[in-house]
């Protein structure tokens, strides 16, 4: 028998957990589907929550032909066998797992394909297709960013696959208690593949109980301890809402924030006891870069080794790597100035009226950019005394302003300090005198 992921996988656009913003009424995707005006498209995100979902969902809704290749492992005779059946019986859906690793043979002999529309490419990946994938399937795919799952829509699905009589765990009976429930969404961390096969794990294992006094109706109940049990993880307190999951990483990371090291210890053993080594992975650099900074950068790339060696030896051995980066943030100095300077200058890129680059600034490499007045004047700094000259690189509606505001809470960032404030009074003093 196929997992129960596999089986509950979606057959029409309705189907699809999630996503809402993608598949939602009046959203890009639902609006193609219905118009069956299909193009090719990248979707990105983490494992488990829908990628492959929405290409089955896609096809289903539209009624072509759907296949499934992988670009690591499956060859460039596969595709042909598509192609050949796509130019035989009109358009093919073909969802591509692991784009990210599709070779530039493969690649090439898939573009003119994707240009007659004959083959509509769903390419899936767990990598930023914008630094993974190759410029040229970039250019002829949209590309979508799916969300992790909401604890909400992960309790759907569940509650759709326990109804379902056909292809789910209807015939079992079986129901989850609250916290059985509860359990269950947060060891799944937003991966719905994962959560409907440790469902389907923890009903087949569980025994029915008689639940009327004629001892003739039976049922799987399992409690928050059975789902433990099943899934081989220590039962930690989670809130009836699903919450308790992402209160932990936040109290996490405000321990870091505030140095406390004895707190974070015990928030970081309870991600460990979860088994949830992704989300300690991607706080504690998040907490790295964002709270520690530039105060003490030698810390932020010790994180970042300690997240690698982690990944390599796991748990729980994994525990020791991390407790080291966590003691270290924890008793490092605080900065916050790079995230503040960056979400300045968001604001100004999200509020203001879009600001023109500096004619000097900009590419001259392409003939007929003299003409335009691109590049001219342009001083390259490497010709001048200590590799600097002053000019202004800001646009001129932004040429005063500041989005860097050091704190010097520590040498390190004395240091960036005093260099930021020498270098911008060189170049006010140096502009006023060119000027």
């Amino acid at each position: 028998m196929r997992p129960l992921a596999y089986r509950m996988r979606p057959t029409n656009i309705d189907e699809v957990v999630g996503q809402s913003h993608l598949v939602g009424p009046g959203k890009i995707i639902r609006r193609m589907v219905e118009a069956r005006l299909l193009s090719s498209m990248i979707l990105y995100g983490p494992p488990g929550i829908g990628k492959t979902s929405i290409a089955s969902a896609i096809a289903g809704s539209t009624k072509y032909a759907f296949r499934k290749l992988n670009a690591a492992t499956d060859s460039k005779k596969d595709l042909q066998i598509v192609a050949q059946e796509a130019k035989m019986s009109g358009t093919v859906i073909l969802l591509l797992d692991e784009i990210h690793r599709l070779d530039k043979t493969k690649q090439d002999f898939l573009l003119p394909l994707l240009e007659s529309g004959e083959i509509v490419l769903i390419g899936a990946t767990t990598e930023n297709p914008y630094i993974s994938i190759s410029p040229a399937i970039r250019s002829r795919c949209q590309i979508f960013e799916l969300e992790r799952l909401a604890p909400n829509d992960v309790k759907k699905a569940i509650s759709r696959a326990l109804d379902d009589e056909k292809n789910g765990l209807g015939k079992e009976n079986a129901s989850l208690t609250d916290d059985a429930l509860n359990l269950l969404v947060q060891k799944g961390n937003g991966d719905l593949r994962y959560t409907l096969n440790a469902l389907e794990l923890a009903v087949r294992s569980t025994k029915q109980e008689l639940i009327d006094e004629d001892q003739v109706t039976s049922k799987i109940i399992i409690d928050q301890e059975q789902m433990a049990d099943s899934l081989q993880t220590k039962v930690q307190s989670f809130d009836a809402r699903g919450d308790g999951h992402y209160d932990l990483i936040s109290a996490f990371q405000k321990s870091i924030r505030g140095s406390d090291t004895d707190a974070a210890l015990y928030y970081l053993a309870q991600l460990c006891e979860s088994g949830d080594l992704p989300a300690i992975f991607r706080r504690l650099l998040v907490i790295a870069y964002e709270d520690i900074g530039l105060a003490n950068p030698p810390a932020c790339q010790h994180a970042t080794s300690a997240v690698q060696a982690a990944q390599m030896v796991g748990l729980p051995e994994a525990r020791i790597i991390l407790a080291n980066a966590v003691i270290e943030l924890c008793l490092s100095p605080k900065s916050n100035s790079a995230i503040s300077a960056i979400d300045a200058a968001l604001n100004d890129v999200r509020n203001k009226p879009s600001a023109s680059i500096p004619d000097n600034l900009k590419d001259a490499h392409y003939k007929g950019a003299s003409k335009l007045g691109h590049g001219i004047n342009y001083l390259y700094p490497h010709d001048f005394a200590n590799d600097w000259i002053a000019q202004q690189y800001l646009p001129d509606s932004l040429k005063n302003q500041k989005y860097f505001n050091p704190k010097g809470n520590s040498k390190f960032e004395k240091a960036f300090k005093n260099q930021y404030e020498t270098l911008k009074r060189m170049q006010n003093d140096g502009l006023k005198t060119n000027n």
